[in-house]
């Protein structure tokens, strides 16, 4: 029993990381039609943000770490506003043109990303453990589990119930679900559609940054991670369908239950069962399992 719920606990951890990551992505997506090849780097600035933030103030102040996980929404912020200059400045003189400009400028957007990080904070990874050991652990019906994950799991249900709220029931929502359905029209209805645009990116970035920062206490920042991220990310959206925020949420569920009994049971084959997955939905449900044809 106690195994048990650290797996499903475990999964839930998983699929909490994964849905702020596609989240994001698909909002984009769902908004802008663009696949934001530079998502993952955005994801990893995050958590370079946050541990490098983490390291300086636990060393100058003294402070205990458990107060110093404050630096998340700092950390989420400062991804949400490198997008808010992103979008303006290189995307959007790119609406025009064919899709294929878009894909090589944000991935171009991810080769200089992580350059930058290399540049600013050097190959050795960073990391933020600090904060994790901090919360200590939790005992629960015979299974001891760290504390830290357990308040990881609650923020991505917090987020997503906040992003639904946000979504559809708020002014800036409708105006947001109308450019997404027919930018052309929103236009003419009054909707400035560059603010709808900017905002969404940035909150799409926002997101992701979020993620980075999460996540960094309990497995670290190193080069290399943004792109790990970025294809279980497309995988959670394949499976869930592509700019549906309600398809990432259940494709996270999926690839987070999926991936953590594949990691007890056959490690070996933990990525080609997922891909398995994605390619019969592919087959299936080429518009994924809640994404719009």
């Amino acid at each position: 029993m106690d195994i048990f719920l650290a797996q499903l606990l475990n999964a839930l951890l998983y699929a909490a990381v994964l849905f702020l990551i596609a989240g994001g992505l698909s909002l984009i997506f769902g908004v802008m039609r663009i696949v934001n090849l530079a998502h993952g780097s955005l994801y990893a600035l995050g958590a370079y943000v946050m541990a490098w933030g983490l390291g300086r103030l636990a060393g100058e102040s003294g402070s205990e770490p458990v107060y110093l996980i404050a630096l998340l929404p700092v950390a989420a912020v400062a991804v949400g506003a490198t997008g808010a200059v992103v979008e303006p400045i290189l995307l959007r003189p790119l609406y025009a043109r064919a899709e294929e400009y878009q894909l090589l400028l944000t991935f171009g957007l991810l080769l200089i990303l992580e350059d930058a990080m290399r540049y600013i904070w050097g190959p050795t990874p960073l990391t933020a453990s600090p904060l994790w050991a901090a919360f200590g652990t939790l005992h629960l019906m015979g299974a001891t589990y760290p504390r830290y994950n357990v308040v990881v799991i609650l923020l991505g249900v917090l987020t997503a119930v906040l992003l639904w709220a946000f979504v559809f029931k708020t002014r800036f929502g409708v105006m947001l679900r109308a450019t997404s359905q027919n930018r052309r029209m929103a236009a003419a209805l009054g909707i400035n559609v560059g603010g709808v645009y900017v905002q969404a990116f940035a909150l799409g970035c926002l997101m992701a940054g979020l993620a980075g920062a999460v996540i960094v206490p309990i497995q670290g920042a190193v080069l290399g991670m943004g792109v790990d991220a970025l294809v279980l990310a497309f995988v959670v959206v394949v499976i869930g369908g592509l700019g549906s925020l309600d398809g990432a949420l259940v494709g996270a569920l999926i690839v987070g239950v999926v991936r953590t009994v594949a990691i007890q049971y056959f490690p070996e084959l933990e990525l080609a069962v997922l891909y398995l997955i994605a390619a019969v939905v592919l087959i299936t449900r080429p518009a994924g399992l809640l994404g719009r044809a």
